[in-house]
């Protein structure tokens, strides 16, 4: 029965979260960058635990999947964060000028 419950959470916050994120003005994409940054370093915290915690080898192995998953979407977040901020910088040849 946990699991039925489990699941229909995760669907539920899956279609949430598409319904939220589809409705974003491009103006805000950078806040919540940086925003998703946030929430996934305490993914990485989260998913360490839960790799850590040895209960067995299932959560073990779901705990190392989460942290891979996790420090991808903080990496790739703060490349984008990283070159939609250069976009706003002045070149050399600005600044000589």
């Amino acid at each position: 029965m946990d699991i039925v419950l489990l699941l229909t959470i995760f669907v539920l916050a899956m279609f949430l979260g598409f319904e939220v994120i589809t409705k974003v003005p491009p103006t805000l994409h950078t806040p919540l960058t940086s925003g998703s940054n946030a929430i996934s370093g305490i993914t990485i915290v989260g998913a360490i635990v839960a790799a850590g915690a040895e209960r067995s080898l299932l959560t073990t192995i779901l705990g190392v999947v989460a942290v891979v998953f996790a420090m991808v979407n903080v990496v790739g977040g703060f490349l984008v964060t990283n070159r939609m901020l250069q976009m706003f910088q002045r070149r050399d040849a600005d600044r000589r000028g």
